[in-house]
């Protein structure tokens, strides 16, 4: 859903807001009807196999079958006032077939028969069959052995939808009356909460029951100055997470900026809001940065973003090969690099990984939405491209007989595809605390929050702000910068990459709608790391002049 369509149905002006883009799926609901289980799995079995059995008569070679519930909440407030309350609820199914080689998909709403599942899977033969008319090759699956009835539970210690509206809405007022006390002009905040009741079956024989959870604490704090009409904005170091209510707790304090800084373990959103407030009448008073090269240190709440542009997207097979091209491009990192397996992507010290099993990421699942346990896998070893990411019928491409497991729908209603997993920067090897990285940097930038950027349609040449910026001269941080971006390309900057923070400042940032495909999808994913160097890094001024 567009911007557009979300302030219709909400009644926000949030592009006032200066909020994050958050689409809204499903019909509005009462908060108490997500309480309600849903549809016995029993039930959905029996949903499911109607439609095996059905496509199987029709002629399908493969089948499987997502039926899925999908519960939103947003509650959305600005200083003393609660903006909105949106609670939605999505279900259906949806069928997806291998026909005369091609594939076909069709899917209906609120199934509640084995008619409706049937019908579904026979439309969606059809159409297959229709397609496969214009097949170029026919579509070929990595093996995939079934794992019969199985079950996977986002581990999570609190149902964020069980809290009463009440105490979401207290805290939501409560951050933003801590922010107006201690000098912000405005503040805007919202708490969105995601879960996905999914179940998948196939004609592989698996029968899979799966319960993902997912919660985003957001805000933005603005400060003006009364003399100059000048103003500057601190949004939330908050990362959404796969998390419960317990997301939303105390940890210690980063020395530096005084903000919780530990995401994947938990949020204090009264402990950010305050220091923002503060931060951003620093921000109006911070020295306007002098452009040249320096010495960047990014903080996990910034890199986050660097990783998922830079490295997440260029690795998608499909952007690789030039099938998929929307809203991210195609990829610099071509096959033949990857053949030449000695394709510097960063220095030696540079590991990346892409993880679908991380506790607490927001790409956690048991399975993904084509049956495949998920796992593990390289991506980057010591600085040399190594792999990709892809799916059932694309890893023989490279060479493999394994899906990965990182496919992924929005909905019951989409088509699901090869999406981003979680890819991450592995921790330093070493010992070392961000403290000790800072001491031997002569000229740098120490960088915190994800903020605007720009990539191009190869995923190589870019730019990044941030939200909060501190100058480092001889080993010190001296005061706040703005108007600070950096300039690189994707090879350059991570072989410029000198040391990483160890394993104790791993952190996960990431986003909750990374949008691919047409029609377009969103989909949530996570990027760890911990604190990074980059040497001799081109920074510009971003200050307009008038």
């Amino acid at each position: 859903m567009k911007r557009r369509d979300f302030i219709q149905m909400s009644g926000l002006g949030l592009g006032a807001m200066m909020l994050p883009n958050i689409p809204i799926m499903g019909r509005s609901v009462a908060a108490e009807s997500f309480l309600n289980e849903g549809i016995d799995v029993a039930v959905k079995k029996r949903l499911a196999d109607a439609a095996l059995n059905a496509a199987k008569a029709k002629g399908a070679t493969y089948t499987d079958v997502r039926i899925g519930r999908y519960l939103n909440q947003f509650v959305i407030t600005r200083e003393d006032k609660v903006q909105n309350i949106v609670n939605t609820e999505s279900y259906g199914v949806g069928v997806r077939v291998i026909a005369n080689g091609c594939w076909g998909f069709a899917a209906v709403v609120d199934a509640k028969t084995e008619a409706d599942t049937a019908r579904a899977a026979e439309q969606a033969v059809a159409i297959a069959k229709a397609n496969a008319k214009l097949m170029s090759q026919p579509v070929e699956l990595a093996p995939q052995k079934g794992f019969g009835e199985v079950s996977w539970k986002a581990p999570i210690q609190k149902n964020a939808f069980e809290v009463p509206i009440q105490e979401k809405v207290d805290l939501l007022l409560g951050v933003n009356d801590a922010a107006m006390k201690n000098g912000a002009n405005y503040v805007n905040s919202l708490l969105f909460l995601v879960n996905e009741q999914k179940y998948f079956a196939s004609s592989d024989g698996s029968y899979i029951d799966q319960d993902v959870h997912r919660i985003w604490p957001v805000f933005t704090v603005t400060a003006i100055d009364p003399k100059t009409g000048k103003f500057e904005n601190r949004q939330t170091l908050s990362a959404p997470s796969g998390m419960g209510y317990e997301y939303l707790q105390t940890n210690p304090k980063d020395k530096v900026t005084g903000v919780t800084t530990r995401y994947n373990k938990g949020y204090d959103m009264m402990e950010d809001i305050i220091a923002a407030s503060q931060q951003v009448k620093q921000k109006l008073a911070a020295k306007s940065v002098e452009a040249g090269k320096y010495d960047l240190i990014l903080d996990p709440s910034h890199l986050w973003l660097t990783i998922h542009e830079s490295v997440g997207h260029p690795l998608e097979l499909d952007r690789v090969l030039g099938y998929e091209a929307n809203f991210a491009g195609t990829s610099f990192a071509t096959l033949d690099k990857w053949q030449s397996k000695n394709f510097n992507y960063g220095s030696n010290i540079v590991n990346f990984f892409a993880d679908k099993t991380q506790v607490g990421s927001l790409g956690a699942v048991g399975w993904d939405d084509e049956g495949v346990k998920t796992k593990q896998w390289d991506l980057v070893k010591d600085g040399k491209l190594v792999n990709y990411q892809a799916i059932r019928d694309q890893v023989k491409i490279i060479g493999e007989t394994e899906s990965h497991g990182c496919c992924y729908a929005d909905s019951w209603s989409s088509v699901q595809f090869q999406r981003m997993a979680n890819v991450s920067l592995a921790p330093g090897k070493e010992p070392l605390s961000v403290d000790e990285m800072i001491k031997d940097v002569k000229k740098g930038i120490y960088i915190i929050g994800d903020g605007s950027f720009s990539i191009d349609q190869q995923r190589y040449n870019f730019q990044f702000g941030g939200q909060l910026f501190y100058e480092i001269k001889d080993g010190k941080i001296v005061g706040m910068l703005k108007d600070v971006a950096y300039q690189s390309n994707t090879q350059e900057f991570w072989n410029s990459c000198a040391k990483i923070c160890d394993d104790r400042d791993y952190r996960l940032g990431g986003s909750f709608f990374d949008g691919k495909g047409q029609p377009s999808q969103s989909s949530a994913v996570s990027h760890g790391s911990s604190t990074a160097r980059f040497n001799g890094v081109n920074v510009i001024n971003t200050a307009r002049k008038i």
